[in-house]
């Protein structure tokens, strides 16, 4: 999953510090998840990191590919 927030976030032009801004989620919890060091999260956050990537949370984090 956190690759795939790697990905679409580099596409988007977004360093982590911006996506954070932009979700409300912390920048810490972003880095977690895209290293794969935070393997849980709640449905919250990942609304707001999909929202903030203009993405479906399906497209982010349940599709084979982004």
């Amino acid at each position: 999953m956190g690759y795939k927030i790697k990905d679409v976030r580099e596409q988007k032009g977004l360093t982590q510090e911006e996506l954070a801004l932009k979700s409300g989620v912390s920048r810490t919890t972003i880095v977690g998840l895209e290293k794969g060091t935070l393997k849980h999260t709640t449905t919250k956050t990942l609304l707001s990191i999909a929202n903030a990537l203009g993405v479906s949370v399906h497209s982010i984090f349940f599709a084979d590919s982004v």
